[in-house]
């Protein structure tokens, strides 16, 4: 048993002065005093939850379809304080979408790898970013043949979908499977998208990003999820996202912490500057993610500088910056939030600059 005292702890909810209690390599206790203590400057975390990455340290998932490639993307994120990960396949043959399914299942109990994200193919051609048009098609028996393979493991699973790709009763099917249901990449209406939330979809994907925008005489994708109880993701790096428009959202929604970030990282986190993807090479132009015609092409950034973006540029306040990374993805999945319980590998050490620290 070993005692460790940093300046706060977050321990999942709120910051709070206390003594984390170790023992068997995990925090097993919180106290207001105990005994001698290790000192540690800074905020100690659980780490970060990012349920939204297509890859890390120069491996795609979608081109790098294995255990070994889940663990390296995983591994690169890590360095930067996200723990945990949804490995993500976009959009692409059946195939590969099968191949990742096994990997999943494979690496089903492994450090780090929380299950899958599969996002895509059932999409909207007209919202679909860089996701490739001739993979686009509706939700398919074989895709559900994955997610039920995927559930029936214990494997927690996000797949994100348009309303415009589905049939009435499929996101229910899903639902009732355990999936959870992400309204994403769509140019659906708010009356489309407020169907599927009625059936059991629960989160969208990536909010303003592929999605139809909010206007004065139609609420499109945004006004719905915006208005809604559901769960959000959203890339917080300045570029996808104007970080007022970040703040708008978070004060609009009706519910706290409903809202949780995500990376959307491509290959270039621990990695090199380029990689390709349906043949095309991405690069990073000036921190952002372009293809050939310059358009956005997934994102460059870590948990880590979208938590400290949060707080320095968005003013949110620094408890709910920190849920937005750990607790609410946590809550998404099903799975326990909060630093009890947490292995001591598994929780960041943050500076008074919001860097993540060795500890």
């Amino acid at each position: 048993m070993s005692f460790l005292e940093p300046d706060l702890i977050f321990d999942g909810t709120a910051l709070r002065k206390g003594v984390a209690e170790i023992e068997g390599g995990r925090v097993v206790a919180l106290h207001t005093l105990a005994g001698p203590a290790r000192k540690v400057a800074g905020v100690l975390s659980p780490g970060f939850v990012d349920l939204q990455v297509n890859g890390g340290g120069d491996v795609l998932l979608n081109t790098t379809p294995t255990v070994a490639g889940m663990q390296a993307i995983a591994a690169a994120h890590r360095r930067y304080g996200t723990v945990a990960i949804l490995p993500t396949v976009i959009t692409d043959t059946p195939d590969v979408l099968d191949a990742v399914a096994e990997a999943a299942l494979a690496a089903h109990g492994l450090p780090g790898i929380l299950g899958l994200h599969i996002e895509g193919p059932h999409i909207s051609v007209a919202r679909r970013g860089t996701h490739k048009a001739e993979y686009v098609r509706p939700l398919d028996a074989r895709t559900f043949g994955v997610v039920r393979r995927l559930r029936a493991a214990g494997l927690p699973v996000m797949i994100t979908l348009a309303p415009e790709a589905v049939a009435p009763g499929q996101v229910a099917e899903l639902a009732a499977l355990g999936a959870v249901v992400s309204i994403g990449h769509s140019d659906a209406s708010a009356d489309q998208v407020r169907t599927l939330l009625a059936e059991g979809a629960r989160c969208f994907t990536h909010l303003f990003n592929a999605m139809s925008p909010m206007l004065n005489r139609a609420a499109g994708v945004t006004g719905a999820c915006i208005n809604s109880t559901a769960y959000a993701g959203i890339i917080c790096d300045g570029i996808h996202v104007a970080d007022e428009m970040v703040g708008l959202a978070l004060r609009a929604r009706p519910v706290a912490d409903t809202t949780f970030l995500v990376s959307d990282a491509m290959s270039t986190v621990g990695g090199s500057d380029r990689f390709t993807l349906y043949g095309n090479e991405i690069r990073v132009e000036n921190g952002r993610l372009v293809n050939a015609e310059g358009s956005l092409a997934g994102a460059h950034v870590t948990m880590a500088e979208s938590v400290k973006r949060l707080i320095e540029v968005v003013g949110v306040a620094p408890e709910a910056a920190l849920r937005m990374a750990t607790t609410i993805p946590r809550r998404v999945m099903g799975l326990e939030g909060g630093i009890v319980g947490q292995r001591v590998e598994d929780l960041v050490l943050l500076d008074d600059a919001w860097q993540v620290q060795p500890l």
